[in-house]
């Protein structure tokens, strides 16, 4: 699990967003970056300005997708008139 604070209320309406549709939202912190599903956004109600903390489970790197067999190697249809 990744957990992200901050007090920009944009961002926070992107990961509520996110969160509510199902979707994987991005978080660049320093030199890292991390995607993921946002598992819970929360208001610190103690501090001043407002600041949130986001909760990410982040996903691993997708595999390459192999084709299950070669490409066709028939010629195109208008490959025949030139």
């Amino acid at each position: 699990m990744f957990t992200y604070e901050t007090a920009d209320q944009k961002e926070v309406r992107r990961f509520r967003i996110a969160q509510f549709n199902g979707r994987m939202a991005t978080v660049k912190a320093g030199e890292s970056t991390v995607t993921g599903f946002v598992r819970s956004v929360l208001e610190q109600e103690s501090t001043m300005p407002p600041r949130w903390t986001i909760t990410i489970i982040p996903n691993g790197p997708k595999e390459e997708i192999k084709p299950l067999r070669p490409a066709s190697r028939a010629r195109p249809f208008a490959e025949d008139y030139f």
